[in-house]
């Protein structure tokens, strides 16, 4: 099968979060099943001089945005094993210090630069000689490819693919000013409540679910979730109009990245067989955070964004209750300023239990899951959430609120003792986490108990493998479509 996928983010090229892993990694592990991908994304800044075998495709986009035509160019990356990259050059919508957003305010003319990348991805659909058999777009920057398709169906392509949209997080929807339909070019009709308008707004993901041969979603749990008023995020009637077409598959992990025996990030390799290159991590990261080193101590840990969805707020209530007990608490992330000072004020209440580290560190991000003995996601809703399977796959338990992937993903001990993975809370309050963190805290010193749950999780399998045979079954169902 030749597939064509379309995301604003892919890793290792682009990151802010968990669809840049997810994109690259379907895109690696459909190959590895023997198939034909392309993934096509912008081609941001540094990209160019970070991967210098990169070469330019004579190929050349001329497309309107509006009153305007648009040009950009096209650059191309072939790996071994790996999936083809086409990277949209258009300097003047992709050439910036950030991918969405600057100094915490999103770009003003996000509208534009993801319409006209949708705009490109199209083009590339319909005339590249290589004819895609399913097109796969990722999110709002690109959820309108499913209806440019369609109207280009109806201005003389013959037979266009079908076109499968993955919502990774339906919170985000990319909505703006309803004159921003202008630069869509489309007929007035595509601008009513059946397909694009929102209250008199453009909402781009809104028109990728009206017009999608198939939706998916990053958890079967977060399928069913959304199509509820309350957290449906105001598309909840439309995602139960169009519930035969809409499914869950639960995101894979990449485990050649994510590992504990092969990893140039980590101080010391362990395996489930040996545990012991734990606790050297654990040590390890305490001395390199400036937290008191010891094995005694409970170590947690978050490496999240700081937002609301996150549960930053209970996390902030909860820790400032528990660190009155014998834990430690590091957090790498970035997001809210309220929210970093929030983190920054524990820090200063709790010098010797606390470690913040504002920003991104890949290094870091590994050594934390590595070393901690407990992984906090105390999420409002996540639509799969990846951290709670590294954290499983590096025998570091995951302390999760029962929602979306992390419910799908995780198995508390009510569940099943025997096969049990993490520890689960309901409710969301600092006073349901602050209680599940008790519960870590018993089963720390359990010893027996903890490591057989360390053991469990670490053979969980995540892996790609399972996931991409889901996606392919998604993608033979709707061949027959067009």
């Amino acid at each position: 099968m030749k597939i064509l996928l379309a995301s604003s983010e892919v890793y290792p090229f682009s990151k802010t979060g968990g669809l840049a892993d997810m994109v690259g990694a379907l895109g690696r592990a459909l190959v590895k099943a023997g198939h034909e991908v392309i993934i096509v994304t912008p081609l941001y800044r540094g990209i160019q001089a970070k991967y210098p075998a990169l070469k330019k495709v004579d190929w050349e986009f001329d497309l309107p945005l509006g009153w305007r035509r648009i040009k950009a160019g096209l650059w191309e990356l072939k790996r071994r094993r790996e999936a083809t990259i086409y990277f949209v050059d258009q300097p003047g919508y992709f050439d910036r210090a950030g991918i969405y957003l600057e100094n915490n305010l999103s770009y003003a003319d996000n509208a534009e630069r993801y319409i006209f990348f949708s705009k490109c991805v199209v083009n590339l659909a319909r005339y590249l000689p290589w004819r895609p058999d399913v097109v796969h777009v990722h999110d709002w920057q690109v959820a309108l490819v499913p209806v440019l398709m369609a109207h280009e169906k109806g201005a003389g392509w013959g037979n266009p693919p079908p076109a499968c949209l993955t919502i990774h997080n339906l919170a985000y929807q990319g909505i703006f000013p309803g004159e921003a339909f202008e630069l869509t070019d489309l007929p007035l009709e595509y601008f009513q409540p059946g397909a694009v308008e929102y209250f008199g707004m453009l909402n781009c993901l809104k028109g990728g679910i009206a017009y999608a041969d198939l939706i998916t979603t990053v958890s079967p749990r977060y399928a069913r979730e959304i199509c509820t008023e309350e957290l449906g995020c105001g598309l909840d009637g439309l995602l139960r109009q169009r519930q035969d077409r809409l499914i869950g598959i639960l995101n894979g992990v990449d485990y050649s990245e994510w590992n504990t025996n092969k990893n140039k990030h980590l101080p010391k390799a362990y395996t489930v067989g040996r545990l012991a290159g734990k606790q050297v991590n654990k040590l390890e990261l305490q001395k390199q955070l400036g937290l008191p080193v010891s094995e005694a101590i409970p170590l947690f840990g978050t490496i999240s964004r700081l937002a609301e969805q996150k549960g930053v707020d209970i996390q902030l209530g909860a820790l400032a209750e528990m660190l009155n007990t014998n834990m430690q608490f590091v957090i790498l992330g970035s997001g809210s300023p309220e929210y970093e000072r929030g983190y920054r004020d524990l820090a200063r209440r709790f010098p010797d239990k606390v470690s913040v580290t504002i920003g991104y560190d890949e290094t870091l991000a590994h050594r934390i899951e590595a070393g901690c003995d407990f992984f906090l996601m105390p999420s409002r809703f996540e639509p799969c959430g990846l951290n709670q399977m590294y954290s499983l796959r590096y025998g570091t338990i995951p302390v999760v609120r029962a929602t979306g992937g992390l419910d799908d993903s995780v198995v508390d001990w009510t569940q099943n003792a025997a096969q049990a993975t993490g520890i689960k809370f309901f409710d969301y309050s600092a006073r349901s986490l602050a209680r599940a963190i008790r519960k870590s805290l018993v089963l720390y010193n359990q010893t027996e108990l903890f490591k057989q749950c360390q053991k469990n999780a670490m053979k969980a399998d995540f892996s790609w493998d399972k996931t991409v045979e889901e996606y392919l079954k998604a993608y033979q169902s709707i061949q027959g479509l067009k």
